[in-house]
């Protein structure tokens, strides 16, 4: 999330569009699809999002705990947790825009799930200060949830993301990536998703990893890789972690399907691995500039042959 500190102001206005599509995506059928079109078709419709989601935080935020309220009370509360008709999302809007403008008390809305989204299109970048003094950068096509009640915890749903904690031995950082419950012990590190292998990989400190029944201390310099039957140690080079944000991306043992994933979310394009190759694996850094300037490039870099087609590039064997 790409919006700053500081408190709303209540002279600002209301953002209508922006606050729908946060209600929206609140929603447990969340339209994810229709979301990510909604965000690629104006770049200035992320930090509208932001502000929305976070005006919205802040306004709860301010609000005091109500005292117990009666039935009538508890069923509005309960429509957060089901789908929310136009009709009732419209009110809701208006309701939460009076809260922002008038400071109008609304004990409900104070009391919800105050996790929220943060996303990124593909070929995007996004820095996200939290609370705590920690930070997390997304890469392009990610997403990660996180929490204003708190901010010590995320948990990544898609992509990838570099985090990087400011340890506190009374609070760890703990962060939900896949199948794995990550606790930081004063670190940087990034946590990549995959298909159905997530990658923990350690530039500073270290990370204690749980899954599949077992538990992995990692130090900086060191990764390890679920594919939902193990955990699988392996040997990471510390100063490429995170090394996507300078346009370098770095594999180690990758299949190719999870390279074309990883370059179509970082470049911006549709790029995916034919059958016949999608399980070979790959080691080797990618520069991305030079695929931006040439995508046609992809092919020599990663030693197969890249063939493009309306819907984007498709990476087979050589022929």
């Amino acid at each position: 999330m790409s919006a700053s500190g500081g408190n709303g102001k209540a002279h600002e206005p209301i953002d209508e569009e922006a606050l729908d599509w946060v209600l929206r995506m609140a929603e447990p059928d969340a339209d994810w699809d229709a979301f990510t079109d909604w965000l690629e078709a104006d770049p200035d419709r992320s930090a509208r999002y932001d502000r929305a989601a976070l005006a919205l935080d802040q306004a709860a935020a301010a609000m005091p705990r109500p005292a117990p309220t009666p039935p009538p009370v508890v069923e509005d509360r309960l429509a957060f947790s089901r789908p929310v008709a136009p009709a009732r999302r419209r009110w809701l809007g208006g309701a939460i825009a009076a809260v922002l403008v008038g400071g109008v008390g609304l004990g409900a809305w104070s009391q919800r799930d105050q996790s929220y989204t943060v996303l990124t299109a593909p070929g995007e970048q996004r820095t996200v200060a939290l609370a705590d003094g920690s930070s997390i950068v997304l890469a392009g096509g990610s997403r990660v949830r996180l929490d204003a009640a708190d901010p010590r915890t995320a948990a990544v749903e898609a992509g990838e993301v570099l985090f990087n904690v400011r340890h506190d031995d009374a609070a760890p950082f703990r962060v939900r990536a896949g199948e794995l419950s990550l606790v930081d012990l004063g670190t940087v590190f990034d946590v990549r998703l995959a298909g159905s292998r997530t990658r923990v990989a350690v530039a500073e400190g270290a990370v204690m990893v749980r899954g599949g029944g077992a538990e992995v201390r990692l130090d900086p310099g060191q990764a390890v890789v679920a594919d939902g039957r193990s955990l699988q140690r392996q040997r990471q080079d510390a100063a490429l972690v995170g090394s996507w944000r300078e346009g370098l991306l770095s594999f180690n043992d990758a299949t190719m399907r999870d390279v074309a994933e990883a370059l179509s979310r970082n470049l911006g394009l549709r790029i995916t691995a034919a059958p016949a190759i999608e399980g070979q694996v790959f080691n080797g850094t990618v520069e991305l500039k030079a695929l931006r300037a040439d995508p046609a490039l992809i092919g020599e870099l990663l030693g197969v042959e890249a063939r493009r087609d309306a819907n984007g590039w498709t990476l087979d064997r050589r022929r």
